[in-house]
């Protein structure tokens, strides 16, 4: 059992410290199930990158800009949206943390 809260305060240290903005954690993998801890300083983004089979995101800290070909979408705290079915790409408006719960296979 993990104390999220503890976790982003320790990433959000470790991305700081990064000359790219993030660091990352992956917390739970049970076959084609992944739960990944993601924190990235203001301004840091993950670039454009294919999607697995399904995806959602859910923001723990901060706010994030969820973009797609389609249209991009805004996240703050306690905000959860599913992932675009299409390349995509986030950026973090805030010193941001974020939980991506994604199925990687059927």
């Amino acid at each position: 059992m993990a104390d999220l809260y503890a976790l982003v305060g320790e990433h959000l240290d470790m991305a700081r410290a990064a000359a790219h903005g993030r660091s990352a954690e992956l917390l739970l993998h049970d076959g084609p199930l992944r739960q990944s801890l993601i924190v990235l300083t203001t301004g840091h983004e993950l670039g454009e990158h294919e999607t697995p089979a399904a995806a959602t995101l859910f923001v723990l800290r901060g706010r994030v800009r969820l973009t797609s070909a389609g249209d991009d979408l805004e996240l703050g705290e306690g905000e959860f949206a599913p992932v675009p079915h299409e390349r995509h790409g986030l950026t973090a408006l805030d010193d941001s943390a974020v939980i991506l719960t994604a199925v990687t296979g059927i």
